[in-house]
């Protein structure tokens, strides 16, 4: 018997997938020919299906298969196509697939599901490209600022807007708005983290996104010196003042897990290899990015005022001067108990019985959910983490949570 939810979940998989700048992994830049490229993938088999395919001016794609009642809020179900550098086959491109997947169910059986069925697939989720979080849904969403258009791409120094530009889009358009009206969205995507695959399990529902703050591009200014002529109480040392302050801040954070806050610390690059680097030099640069993350708003202005301490602190004792550069932040959300909890009675249905979690990462759900939607995330088991090019995932795991998204809006016995 044909499996139309598996079958397209591969399809769509593998065509996305061969579009990449050269390994290891897989490189699709937030506003690239190449996401472009991928996004033309889904248009071309969406009008297969007998979709209406349409983009807004950010260049967010939209596949719409109408429901039975055409006035009701519309329920959007879909993911990102653009990746990290050199990241995995599944952040993002599951989220797809699987949307499709669930369309083209409806369409093999003839049925007509309850609300109009719309592929959502959206521009520059990955912020490591532009320091902006959830672009392409703020965009969708008529919540992106004007300056944030000058944000410049990390690999290419020009601006969102001109990327913008060059794959369709129009700023200014964005900008006017209205904007998509408040409906229900739904984010399949592969958890980050290894908690599903730890237990076992093939999904499980999430129920809120942390939000995070972070400095992208900070730097201690020390003083170089002779390695060997410089005596210790004297130095500046750039790296010695860095290992001052991951120190200080794995002492927080562990003290604030231990207090039942949430929160995670990550420095995610460090350089100290610049071409006035030597082996025989006291470093008097260095640059690295922090990221503090937490479902509690309140706790991340805690942690940013804890991080600013630690800042003050190492530089008084190593003789270093600290420039944050500039912050940026996303809020946490809290997602729609309503949608949940549908979904949740469509997978016992079915016999499964999916775990409620929090997703450590950010996501587009965060921004509809922030903008009044009903809104929230199934999370596919990974191994390997995310964001790397051994991304794992089992393609039967995310067909069966299709099934249950199938269970919740159409066939009671999850076949659509």
């Amino acid at each position: 018997m044909k499996d139309v939810i598996a079958e397209t979940i591969d399809a769509i998989l593998s065509e996305v997938n061969a579009i990449s700048l050269p390994g290891p992994g897989y490189t699709r830049p937030s506003y690239s020919p190449l996401e472009s490229e991928a996004h033309r993938v889904i248009e071309r088999r969406a009008g297969a299906l007998g979709l209406t395919v349409s983009r807004d001016a950010g260049m967010n794609l939209f596949a719409r298969l109408p429901g039975r009642d055409r006035t009701a809020p519309a329920l959007f179900v879909g993911s990102h196509l653009d990746t990290v550098p050199m990241g995995g086959a599944y952040d993002g491109a599951a989220g797809v697939a699987g949307a499709m997947a669930l369309a083209a169910a409806f369409v093999e059986r003839g049925e007509t599901p309850p609300v109009d069925l719309v592929v959502t697939v959206t521009r520059a989720e990955e912020s490591t490209w532009f320091p902006v979080s959830y672009i392409g849904s703020r965009a969708a969403l008529a919540r992106l600022k004007p300056e944030e258009f000058e944000a410049r791409r990390s690999d290419t120094g020009r601006t969102l807007a001109e990327h913008m530009r060059d794959e369709g889009g129009d700023p200014e358009a964005v900008l006017r708005g209205p904007g998509l009206a408040p409906a229900q969205f739904v984010e399949i995507h592969i958890e980050q983290g290894p908690i599903l695959d730890t237990a076992g399990e093939p999904f499980a529902l999430v129920e809120a996104i942390r939000g995070g703050v972070r400095y992208r591009n900070a730097q201690i200014h020390g003083v170089w010196a002779h390695s060997g002529g410089a005596p210790r109480e004297g130095r500046a040392d750039a790296v010695f003042a860095f290992a001052d302050l991951v120190t200080a801040m794995d002492r927080i954070w562990g003290g604030e897990l231990s207090s039942g806050r949430d929160l995670a610390v990550t420095f995610g690059r460090v350089d100290a290899a610049s071409g006035e680097h030597a082996f025989a030099k006291v470093p008097g640069e260095l640059g690295f990015c922090v990221d503090m993350r937490s479902n509690d708003d309140a706790e991340l202005d805690r942690a940013l005022s804890l991080f600013h301490e630690a800042c003050e602190t190492v530089a008084r004792a190593r003789g270093v001067h600290f420039d944050l550069g500039a912050l940026s932040r996303s809020r946490p959300a809290v997602l729609s108990e309503g949608l949940i909890g549908r979904i949740a009675e469509g997978a016992a249905r079915l016999g499964m019985g999916p775990r409620l979690m929090v997703s450590g990462g950010g996501h587009d759900t965060a921004a509809f959910r922030q903008a009044g939607w009903e809104a929230m995330m199934v999370f596919i088991r990974n191994w390997d983490g995310s964001h790397n090019p051994r991304e794992g995932m089992n393609p039967a795991d995310l067909a069966e949570a299709v099934r249950a998204l199938a269970a919740s809006w159409g066939d009671p016995q999850g076949r659509a």
